[in-house]
């Protein structure tokens, strides 16, 4: 009996199971497609956004796993996009006005064909080929490459509205744009210019001198920086021409109106996005201090590089103003270089020489070589001349001195001695090299230091004068050929030995060789 009851039970449960999987068979459970959310907070609700902004996602599937998402934004971008991540950052454009953007994403799941689709079509929807990884860069799916094999996708997407609220631009001076209190009609500026919405939003900026009511000159969205050079000085309306970032390659073709020479100046700066928001002018100097921009007063530059409180100054003026017969007196300007410092001085200072045909730059034993290097080869490229009275310390000591520094804007060979002469004491002479060169003669009246001798360029230059006296022999001076640079190694003023000596230098020097006409 026992073994009917068993026999009868594997009977029935065979054919149960039989039953069982025929019935399954005949009547598969069809793949459920995903769903898709948005994450959204603080709250439910959707204030107005800047226009770059970062959106969460997430996406869950009943019996499957998700493996990516699709997102489009509505009006944008009419392509489905496909990543593997929850979330992204979007900058969206701006327009005229704040406007409202829709953001649709969609998740997919892993019920794929096992083959590479050239299409993934799904709910009458075109999301294009399936993602894959271009391992040999070609552009397109080759056998073998890894793909993400996408099965069902979500037939209803995950959809919000986001309101984007345009930010207002921001510009401030930089840090480096400071002023002095007195300038040339030359000047270098920069900016600070920023947009929540993103910089490439900033179109436009104008530039005001004076007055931001008219003669606003607006530049690309870009500029961060300029250089402002006097022109038509002589004019009852002289401007300012704008070389963008400092060159002369790239010369604003709008020049800035309302210059005030031998007055006090204002200069403005403004930004403006792509909405035709506007920041606030932003004014510099601003109310605490003043910029007195003053009209050359000649052709003759005197550049005062000498340290520290000393009469080298009025020393210099006075024979300046005696040379001549008096031709110069009040038709020359001096440039302080320790007392006026001047923001990016190396764009700056070439620029604000260039307004003079003629330079006289002196110094003692720690002259400003960089701006020297800088200015010197332009400037004479530029028809310009310019000589040099200065002396150059010991490489020991904290202004180390190079002779290959000294040959990057002087024409010189090599030195007359290694080390200078600690001290060339007073009542030394200073004789013209040769007899056929007209110079005065020269003789020391205060106690020198650092004091060198130099070769000049065989073939570019030649020697004006010459050291004779028991501490020290050689070379002293030197003309180039051209007879547009002069260079002594010995601070003029310390060489008024004999009176009267420094005007016919001056004379013959400026204005024999160098043919100065006031």
């Amino acid at each position: 009996m026992l073994r009917k009851i068993l026999i009868f039970g594997i009977l029935f449960s065979a054919l149960f199971y039989w039953g069982c999987k025929e019935s399954i068979t005949d009547n598969p459970v069809p793949n459920k497609a995903p769903n898709t959310h948005l994450f959204l907070f603080p709250d439910s609700t959707i204030s107005k956004q800047k226009s770059r902004l970062q959106v969460h996602w997430w996406g869950d599937d009943p019996d499957g796993i998700v493996v990516g998402y699709y997102f489009k934004w509505e009006g944008i971008d009419s392509t489905w996009n496909f990543t593997t991540k929850n979330d992204s950052i979007f900058s969206l454009p701006i327009g005229s006005k704040d406007t409202t953007f829709r953001f649709l994403v969609v998740a997919a799941d892993n019920d794929g064909n096992n083959k590479y689709d050239a299409e993934v079509i799904r709910n009458n929807i075109n999301f294009g080929p399936e993602p894959f990884t271009d391992e040999n860069g070609n552009g397109k799916y080759d056998e073998g490459e890894n793909f993400v094999d996408i099965g069902n996708i979500d037939p209803t997407p995950a959809q919000q509205e986001y309101p984007i609220k345009n930010s207002t631009p921001t510009v401030k001076w930089s840090k480096e744009t400071i002023l002095p209190r007195e300038s040339f009609p030359v000047m270098t500026l920069g900016w600070d210019a920023e947009d929540l919405d993103g910089n490439s939003t900033i179109v436009s900026i104008n530039l005001a001198l004076n007055d931001t009511t008219q003669n606003i000159v607006s530049l690309e969205g870009s500029v961060r920086l300029v250089t402002l050079l006097g022109v038509n000085l002589d004019s009852p309306s002289p401007e300012m021409k704008i070389l963008i970032d400092g060159s002369e390659d790239k010369v604003n073709p709008v020049n800035l109106k309302n210059l005030k020479l031998d007055d006090f100046n204002k200069i403005y700066v403004q930004a403006i996005d792509i909405s035709g928001a506007k920041s606030e002018f932003v004014p510099l100097p601003d109310t605490g201090s003043t910029w007195f921009i003053k009209k050359p007063k000649g052709k003759l530059l005197i550049i005062d590089d000498y340290p520290g409180n000393s009469n080298a100054e009025s020393f210099y003026e006075s024979r300046f103003d005696a040379v001549h017969n008096g031709a110069l007196a009040g038709k020359y300007d001096v440039l302080d270089l320790e007392q006026t410092k001047l923001p990016y001085e190396f764009l700056t200072f070439v620029e604000t020489v260039k307004l003079f045909d003629y330079v006289f730059w002196y110094s003692g034993s720690t002259p400003t070589l960089d701006l020297a290097n800088l200015v010197t080869l332009k400037y004479l490229q530029g028809g310009g001349h310019i000589a040099f009275s200065m002396t150059f310390e010991d490489s020991s000591t904290a202004f180390p001195f190079e002779l290959a520094t000294l040959q990057n804007f002087l024409p010189v060979d090599s030195l007359g001695q290694e080390d200078p002469v600690p001290f060339l004491l007073k009542g030394a002479n200073v004789l013209p090299s040769d007899s056929t060169i007209d110079y005065p003669q020269l003789k020391t009246s205060s106690t020198t230091g650092f004091v060198r001798t130099f070769y000049p360029s065989s073939l570019t230059a030649y020697s004006v004068y010459d050291i004779s006296s028991k501490q020290i022999n050689g070379h002293i001076a030197v003309m180039n050929n051209t007879k547009n640079l002069f260079f002594i190694g010995l601070p003029l003023h310390l060489c008024n030995g004999i009176e009267g000596s420094l005007q016919k230098f001056f004379d013959k020097l400026f204005f024999d060789d160098f043919g100065l006409q006031p």
